[in-house]
């Protein structure tokens, strides 16, 4: 509200000063009501891309389409992707992703999505039909990863991830490499990392004895709500208070959700071994389409399947880039189910140097244990194959 006093008539200078400053009052509201319409724009074309990326996270490009339609984003035409996963200060992750937002809330044939779990995590979704791999094997080429390498060798605290090629449907597989790049990134000299991963353990063990016992062990899961079925999933390869944070939920509530899993598998879903085992058999099951089997055998155990000389080989290496003490460090955080204090109490260092041991070890093994804790798995497996060889 603008008032004018004043115990005289006003003179034509005061009335037009006044007109004046009442025009000036209009725009600035003008402005202000701009500001707030951007910024609900930003938000709102922020969640669309993260709801784009949680569809092909789950395996499902054509309900991304169905979400988007009459916007459709230029990547969910592409045949193939690559995950960048650019680690750097939040403020600096929600710039970059301006700067090249085009008109549409999107980035041209790519997407960038502010990680809404890990805050210094830009994720990068890289079309690989721009070229990001046409005949280079690490995603060198150009567009949207040479810029992003590019603001890596600009910036010493920025990291990058980079997973191989993969189908839009394979979107999770993508991001789970590039988390394990991002590890080993960190202490890389150019810190930028490509994924050469090798061959995951389900890919391994004897074909159809594996998928019997999968099927075996997360059978009880058919009769589980299936929110439980997904949440549990999350939990299998994040904290559960990313998950919880992930799905805007209350850790307690994901805690009940995973205690009628376990029930239903009887498993402690808390204990990092039993984790490793459910991780498995739904990797089996998912990955393996193989008919049930006929002659109503008992399944093997996990234990007869780790048997094998493909699965030893495969423990050998994950394990050989280890120094002896990181290994010994690595076994005795496993034994304390992943506490680092109870870890470094068992073994007679501080919990300090336990996580350096580990970040070194990240960094040898080219998995992620701290963050995301989607390489735990591998070692857990690995570990166990060894042990029981050497006994």
């Amino acid at each position: 509200m603008l008032v004018v006093a004043d115990s005289l008539e006003p003179t034509p200078e005061a009335v037009a000063l006044t007109s004046h400053v009442g025009s000036v009052l209009t725009l600035l509201r003008h402005a202000e009501g701009s500001e707030r319409t951007w910024r609900d724009y930003q938000y709102k074309a922020r969640q669309l891309r993260f709801a784009v990326l949680q569809a092909l996270l789950a395996g499902e490009p054509l309900l991304a389409r169905r979400m988007t339609t009459g916007a459709v984003p230029p990547l969910l035409d592409a045949g193939r992707l690559r995950v960048h996963l650019l680690h750097c200060p939040p403020p600096d992750r929600d710039r970059i992703a301006r700067a090249h937002q085009d008109p549409s809330g999107y980035h041209g044939p790519n997407l960038m999505v502010q990680c809404p779990v890990f805050k210094e995590h830009l994720i990068c979704l890289v079309a690989d039909d721009e070229g990001e791999g046409t005949g280079d094997p690490d995603g060198q080429a150009h567009g949207q990863g040479e810029i992003l390498r590019r603001l890596v060798r600009d910036n010493p605290h920025y990291a990058l991830g980079v997973s191989g090629t993969h189908p839009l449907s394979a979107t999770a597989e993508a991001y789970s490499q590039a988390a394990h790049a991002l590890a080993a990134a960190r202490t890389a000299p150019s810190r930028v990392a490509s994924y050469h991963g090798q061959t995951p353990l389900d890919g391994v063990l004897p074909r159809q004895p594996a998928l019997d016992w999968a099927r075996s062990l997360v059978r009880p899961l058919d009769s589980v709500p299936k929110t439980s079925v997904d949440i549990t999933r999350l939990a299998l390869s994040m904290p559960r208070s990313a998950v919880a944070s992930l799905l805007d939920l209350s850790r307690n509530t994901v805690t009940a959700h995973l205690r009628r899993a376990g029930h239903a598998l009887g498993q402690d879903l808390a204990d990092v071994r039993s984790r490793a085992a459910v991780h498995l058999a739904l990797a089996l099951r998912s990955s393996c389409a193989g008919p049930e089997a006929e002659d109503h055998q008992p399944p093997p155990t996990l234990d007869d399947l780790l048997r094998t000389e493909r699965a030893a080989a495969w423990a050998q290496t994950i394990l050989r880039p280890l120094h002896t003490q990181h290994r010994r460090t690595l076994q005795a955080w496993i034994d304390a189910n992943t506490d680092a204090q109870r870890a470094a109490r068992s073994i007679g260092i501080s919990r300090n140097t336990v996580r350096a041991h580990l970040r070194t070890t990240e960094a040898v093994l080219g998995l992620d244990l701290l963050t995301t804790g989607t390489g735990i798995h591998d070692v857990v497996h690995a570990l166990h194959i060894s042990n029981a060889r050497a006994g």
